[in-house]
């Protein structure tokens, strides 16, 4: 009797121990990611796209749509330091910052296909050179090609007195199209874009 006990102890207990590891497993795997240091934000032209939509006011299609992490100051010196002047930077953090456009554009007269784009820039104290490339699905500039470039414009650098603690870009309307707007800490560029 006692060896009969001790039998479905032992087999009791390993089935006990197997669906602990189990459990354990499973739960260390879906635990919760934590927020990211640079949280990725979505801008589209015309602003505000999906509530518009959703609220029946839209007065013209999507053009353009730019997905982009979004790094903080955080007392740090940004242009010539965290973001080296003269090298190919991320245009934001984390993911390379991506460009999508609903139609045809124009940018600095050179036609860009509607499409989906990675945006890189170039900063120095006076201008940036914008770069749109081919490139998709890639962490920062580590394995930028040149080669893969749709198109380099550059652009002049605006100062302003107020401190964007948090890198931003958004879209706003202009004479035959829109302006792609980016800036952080005291510099700000804007890009025209024509979709004439």
């Amino acid at each position: 009797m006692f060896y009969l006990y001790n039998k479905k102890m032992k087999k009791l207990l390993f089935i006990c121990s197997l669906a602990l590891i189990c459990t354990t497993t499973i739960f260390a795997q879906s635990a919760i990611p934590a927020l990211a240091k640079s949280p990725m934000f979505m801008s589209t032209y015309p602003a505000g796209y999906g509530i518009l939509k959703i609220q029946d006011k839209i007065t013209e299609p999507l053009a353009a749509r730019i997905i982009y992490s979004r790094p903080q100051k955080n007392n740090r010196a940004i242009f010539g330091g965290l973001v080296e002047y003269n090298k190919v930077w991320r245009f934001g953090a984390n993911e390379n910052t991506e460009i999508e456009f609903f139609t045809d554009v124009t940018i600095n007269n050179i036609k860009v296909k509607k499409g989906r784009y990675s945006m890189f820039a170039i900063p120095t104290k006076e201008k940036w050179t914008i770069i749109i490339n081919k490139d998709l699905n890639s962490w920062g500039a580590y394995k930028y090609e040149q080669t893969k470039d749709i198109l380099r414009v550059d652009v002049p650098v605006q100062t302003s007195t107020e401190i964007a603690d948090a890198f931003y870009i958004y879209f706003d309307k202009a004479k035959n199209g829109f302006s792609l707007n980016a800036g952080w800490d005291n510099v700000k560029i804007t890009l025209p874009v024509s979709m004439k």
